[in-house]
C-alpha cells in the first residue's frame, strides 16, 4: 500500500475514532472543562496525530491508548456522579473569596489569585465596588460567582410586589425569506394575519431574514437590508390607548346624561375599568 494512502486511511480512522471518544466523554468535554478534561484532550489530539503519521506501528495500539486515556475521564465521572467525595477530589469544591463583603485574603493566596485578578472578575460582573459585594466565590471551572449587596441588586417586578406574566420562547416564524408555519401554527395565527403584519410593516416576505413573534403575539423583523429601519410593533401600546379611550369616554356619557341610574352606571363601569387599566398598564407599556 502507498505511504500516502495508508496516511489518509489512518487519519481517517483517527479522526473518526476521536469523535466518538469526545461525544462519549460528553459535552462538558468543550464546554466547561476541568484542567484533567483539558489534558485528556490534548493527549487524545497527540496520539490520533500518532496514529496517522507513524506508519512503522499497527494502528490497534494507538486505538488502545486513546481509548484509556478516554475512558478514565468517563469513569471518573461516572463515580463522581455516584459519591460526593469522589466529586469533590476530581473537580474539586468552590473557594470562597468574598464573605460579608470582606475580601478573603487567604483563600486568595489558595487560589494564587491577585487582587488584581479579584477586581477583574467583579468587574465582569459588574461589580465596580468591592464594598457592594456581599458574597462571591471561585467555581471549580474556575468562574466566579458574585452575589451583591440587597441595596445594590437591581429591582424587579418582584421587589415591588407586581404580578408579571409569564414569558414563553418566542417563534421564529419567518426564516430567510421563508415562512415556518409549524412555528406560526405553534402561536396561534396563519398565513394570513403574518401577511396583514407584514402589510402594516410595510416588508416584503422575501425581504425578512428573520421574523419572530413573542409571547403578546408582537411580530419583531429583522431585514437583509440593515440600513432599513422597521417600526417596532405597537400592538400593547395601541390596546392600552384603546382601553384609555374607552375609560374617558365612559366618563364623558357619565357627565352628560340626565338619568341618575345611568349616570351611577356609567361612573361604576369608568371606575372598574380605570382599575383595570391600573392592573395591566406595566404589561401594556413596557
Amino acid at each position: 500500500m502507498p505511504d500516502w494512502l495508508n496516511i489518509l486511511i489512518r487519519s481517517l480512522v483517527s479522526i473518526v475514532f476521536v469523535f466518538l471518544l469526545t461525544k462519549l466523554i460528553g459535552k462538558r468535554q468543550l464546554s466547561q472543562m476541568t484542567f484533567f478534561e483539558y489534558t485528556v484532550g490534548i493527549a487524545l489530539g497527540d496520539l490520533a496525530a500518532m496514529i496517522a503519521d507513524d506508519l512503522s506501528g499497527p494502528m490497534y495500539k494507538g486505538i488502545l491508548a486513546m481509548s484509556v486515556y478516554a475512558g478514565f475521564p468517563i469513569l471518573l465521572g461516572w463515580l463522581a456522579l455516584k459519591n460526593k467525595t469522589v466529586r469533590n477530589f476530581v473537580e474539586g469544591k468552590a473557594t470562597i473569596l468574598i464573605k460579608d463583603g470582606k475580601v478573603m485574603e487567604d483563600n486568595l493566596k489558595k487560589e494564587r489569585m491577585s487582587s488584581d485578578e479579584l477586581l477583574e472578575h467583579l468587574r465582569l460582573k459588574n461589580a465596580f465596588r468591592v464594598a457592594d459585594v456581599e458574597f462571591a466565590l471561585m467555581e471549580p471551572n474556575g468562574k466566579v460567582s458574585v452575589l451583591m449587596k440587597s441595596q445594590n441588586q437591581p429591582i424587579t417586578p418582584k421587589h415591588l410586589g407586581v404580578t408579571v406574566a409569564p414569558e414563553t420562547e418566542p417563534q421564529t416564524v419567518i426564516m430567510d425569506g421563508k415562512i415556518l408555519d409549524e412555528s406560526l401554527a405553534t402561536r396561534g395565527f396563519n398565513r394570513g394575519w403574518l401577511n396583514t403584519e407584514l402589510s402594516k410593516a410595510g416588508v416584503l416576505l422575501e425581504n425578512v431574514f428573520i421574523g419572530q413573534v413573542d409571547t403578546n403575539g408582537q411580530l419583531f423583523l429583522d431585514l437583509y437590508d440593515d440600513l432599513i429601519q422597521v417600526p417596532q410593533p405597537q400592538t400593547l401600546k395601541l390596546t392600552y390607548l384603546t382601553l384609555q379611550k374607552c375609560q374617558a369616554d365612559l366618563e364623558i356619557f357619565a357627565l352628560s346624561v340626565q338619568d341618575a341610574a345611568a349616570k351611577r352606571r356609567y361612573e361604576q363601569e369608568a371606575a372598574r375599568l380605570k382599575q383595570v387599566l391600573n392592573d395591566v398598564t406595566h404589561l401594556l407599556t413596557c
